[in-house]
C-alpha cells in the first residue's frame, strides 16, 4: 500500500446516497495511482451514509454544524503526514488518474502551492454539458473576474493551507476563492487543460441554487483583497462579471434540462 500523500476531504449531509457511492467509487479509483487518506465529514445522524463511507475505507468525522468551511477544516484536522489537500463534493467525481496528475505537477514544481486541472460539468445522469479548460487564464482572472479554478480538481500543499489558517468559517460559497487569493503570497499556481474532475450541475447544488448569494460573497472576498483606493471602484468590474456568470449558469441549466427531456446522451 502506498504511503498516503493526499488528504481528500468529502463533506456531505448524507442525503444523496447513490451519488455519494459514485463519488466514493471515483475516489477508490484514485488509489490505483496515488496514496490517499479519505475523510468524510457528515452529521452524526446520517447513519446510512456513514456506513457507506466506512465501506469505502473513509475516516468519518462529525459535521460541526457551523457551515461548510468549518466542516472542511474539521476534515483537515485529521491530517497525519499527508503533504497535499484535495476536495470533492458528495455528487462530484474525480476522473481516473486525476489526483496523480496534480500530485506529479506539485512534486516537480517545488515553488508551487496549488495545481488544478480542467473540470467537466455533468448533468445528474453524468452526461457532459461542457468542459472548463481555462488553464493559466483562470489564475489571471482570479482577483477580479470569475473564479474558474474548480475546487474539485484542485490540489494544495497542506503546509501552505495551514499557513493561511485553512478556510474562512464565515464564508458559505466563496471559501475556496478566498483561500486561492491568500495562497498567491506563498507560491505559484500550476495548471493543466486535461480534465481531472467533474462537477455535477443540478438544481439542488449549493452553488447553483445560491447563484446570487454566491456572486455577492465572491465580490466581498475579492474586494477585501484590493488596495483601499480601488475598493470603491470594484463594482465597475464586479457587476459585469456577475451578469456573465449568471448568463453562463442559465445556459448550462437550459442544456441540462434539454438533455433530461430528450433522454439521450450528449
Amino acid at each position: 500500500m502506498q504511503q498516503p500523500d493526499v488528504l481528500v476531504i468529502l463533506p456531505t449531509l448524507g442525503d444523496r446516497l447513490e451519488m455519494l457511492k459514485q463519488t466514493l467509487e471515483s475516489v477508490v479509483e484514485q488509489r490505483k495511482t496515488v496514496g490517499l487518506t479519505l475523510v468524510c465529514v457528515m452529521p452524526a445522524g446520517a447513519h446510512a451514509a456513514r456506513a457507506i463511507a466506512l465501506e469505502y475505507g473513509a475516516i468519518v468525522v462529525d459535521d460541526p454544524k457551523t457551515g461548510i468551511s468549518d466542516a472542511i477544516n474539521s476534515g483537515l484536522a485529521q491530517r497525519s503526514g499527508e503533504s497535499y489537500y484535495a476536495w470533492i463534493g458528495d455528487d462530484d467525481l474525480f476522473r481516473p488518474g486525476g489526483l496523480a496528475r496534480l500530485k506529479s505537477m506539485l512534486d516537480l514544481g517545488r515553488t508551487a502551492v496549488l495545481a488544478y486541472g480542467a473540470c467537466e460539468y455533468i448533468d445528474p445522469d453524468g452526461r457532459i454539458l461542457t468542459t472548463s479548460r481555462a488553464g493559466k487564464l483562470a489564475e489571471f482572472l482570479l482577483p477580479w473576474g470569475p473564479d474558474l479554478i474548480p475546487h474539485p480538481g484542485t490540489m494544495i500543499r497542506l503546509d501552505d493551507l495551514e499557513k493561511i489558517g485553512g478556510f474562512d468559517g464565515k464564508l458559505k460559497y466563496a471559501m475556496d476563492l478566498d483561500a486561492f487569493l491568500k495562497l498567491r503570497a506563498y507560491g505559484s499556481f500550476l495548471s493543466t487543460t486535461v480534465p481531472v474532475s467533474a462537477f455535477r450541475w443540478h438544481p439542488d447544488s449549493l452553488t447553483v441554487a445560491g447563484r446570487l448569494n454566491s456572486s455577492k460573497e465572491a465580490e466581498f472576498v475579492k474586494r477585501r483583497q484590493l488596495p483601499a483606493v480601488l475598493k470603491p471602484l470594484s463594482p465597475a468590474w464586479h457587476l459585469p462579471v456577475r451578469w456573465a456568470s449568471s448568463f453562463a449558469a442559465k445556459k448550462l441549466t437550459n442544456k441540462a434540462r434539454a438533455l433530461a427531456q430528450a433522454g439521450s446522451p450528449a
